[in-house]
């Protein structure tokens, strides 16, 4: 069998892998990804891209059951649940190929089948469990990223008890939905499937949704989704469940026992690296918990090996994971990147509204004795939001204030997601809170709420 060999081997197509590939091309090395699945990962087929066009479609079919207070006039609103599901499809299938083009584009050698590391060099590609090829790389790139994890004792059997994979492919919204863990991915189901008529019940072990979320935002949004109808408890812990014609779910909370039952059950408490079967005990690859433990420029202990997105642990974000694959190849190829800064990464959730932030938050900043001083502004001041009918929600910034440094942000609104990219950059260059409100923002817009929340922390802000 012919040993092929390339300057980087990549064992994973995902974002982290992927967009590693490009780059590495474009630093002008011969590179292969192995992919077993379509290229794009979890990221691009069942995960960060489908999930938002089924997101979308519950948008609308929001915005159209609420038009009577734009003077438009809707009745009998149905929606086709089959068409929804298929829209999201074929949006995901559209990227993959995008990849497949841009790995033509750039000339980068996509081996379908499933990556082992044989020895150090080497990598072996097999199919059906049959060996297909072997090759061999100076640099390999371990971007297998990871999968949902279960509560002990508990059998996601892919049907009654599901992941979010499952929860993209159902045929119709079930009557009831249990959904375990209030995280980004929980949240944005319990709003989608209660967008399109299913009773959610949204179980979480921490004291609030969204647990890493500054708690005042997450206190706000659990009061909108009960508005919504969706039922929330927060402080119970899962300790077994029963699968019959419904799934039964027994919790616990402050030492009391709760029975919960739902038709389908989602599993989103979080999800473990796939590190399993890849050759890393081969070659001595050190990993801890599931996650392969790397240095700032992603090399493991092992020369020559390196590990990048999910597979090396939190922040488990498509985003991050790309990063990481940037600066990993660009390290490789000596031009000494600046490592990805873990404390400006944004985290984004697409319910509506959407959920964003960066930094540090309110509780964060006062544990670490920074003095502070925040800044407010809700959309129910913001001309554009009531012009738009998105009013729920708010900026709040968080500063240090002896120097107006700004320690974090946080978003709770219509278009968030896209609004925090803003203080991403502010955060990157140093900005202060005078610099942020001496920036002229445009009239009328949403993200005048940025400016005038920084113009709130010092007493200066114009509309509240």
């Amino acid at each position: 069998m012919e040993n092929k060999r390339f300057d980087i081997a990549i064992i994973g197509g995902g974002p982290g892998g992927y967009v590693a590939a490009i780059r590495a091309a474009q630093l002008g090395f011969k590179v292969a990804v192995i992919e077993k699945d379509k290229l794009g990962g979890v990221c691009l087929n069942w995960g960060c891209i489908p999930t938002k066009a089924l997101l979308k479609n519950a948008e609308i079919f929001n915005f159209i059951k609420n038009s009577d207070e734009f003077g438009i006039s809707s009745e009998n609103i149905k929606f086709d649940f089959k068409k929804i599901i298929k829209r999201s499809r074929d949006v995901a299938l559209r990227n993959s190929k995008g990849v497949e083009y841009l790995f033509k584009k750039h000339k980068i050698i996509h081996i379908s089948g499933f990556g082992k590391i044989q020895s150090q060099g080497n990598i072996e590609i097999s199919k059906d469990n049959e060996i297909i090829e072997l090759i061999s790389a100076d640099h390999i790139i371990i971007a297998t990223g990871a999968r949902p994890r279960t509560i002990p004792g508990i059998k996601i059997d892919g049907k009654k008890i599901i992941t979010s994979t499952e929860a993209m492919l159902l045929p119709e919204p079930p009557k009831t939905m249990l959904i375990i863990g209030a995280g980004a991915i929980g949240v944005e189901f319990a709003y989608f499937y209660n967008t399109f008529g299913t009773k959610v019940t949204l179980v979480e072990m921490m004291p609030s949704i969204l647990p890493i979320e500054d708690k005042e935002i997450t206190k706000l949004l659990e009061s909108i989704f009960k508005k919504s109808g969706i039922e929330i408890l927060t402080n119970h812990k899962v300790e077994k469940a029963s699968i019959g014609e419904k799934v039964r779910i027994e919790l616990t909370s402050n030492g009391k026992s709760v029975e919960i039952e739902g038709d389908i059950a989602l599993m989103a408490i979080g999800v473990q690296g796939n590190v399993e079967n890849i050759g890393l005990e081969s070659v001595g690859v050190k990993y801890e918990k599931s996650f392969i433990l790397v240095d700032e420029y992603y090399r493991t202990n092992v020369k020559g090996i390196y590990a990048i997105g999910d597979v090396i642990g939190p922040p488990l974000l498509a985003h991050v994971a790309s990063a990481e694959g940037i600066t990993c190849v660009e390290a490789i190829a000596g031009k000494d990147p600046q490592p990805v800064d873990y404390e400006n990464v944004p985290g984004c959730t697409y319910c509506q509204p959407q959920v964003a932030s960066l930094g540090l938050t309110e509780e964060k900043a006062i544990n670490q004795g920074y003095k502070i001083k925040i800044g407010r502004f809700p959309f129910t001041a913001s001309g554009k939001a009531r012009a738009i009918g998105e009013t729920d929600g708010l900026v709040k910034l968080i500063f240090d204030e002896k120097y107006g440094e700004l320690l974090g942000a946080h978003i709770l609104g219509s278009d968030a997601t896209e609004m925090i990219a803003e203080l991403g950059v502010a955060r990157t260059l140093g900005t202060t809170a005078k610099e942020i409100i001496k920036t002229i923002h445009a009239h009328p817009t949403l993200s005048e709420a940025v400016m005038e929340a920084a113009a709130n922390a010092f007493g200066e802000a114009i509309h509240i």
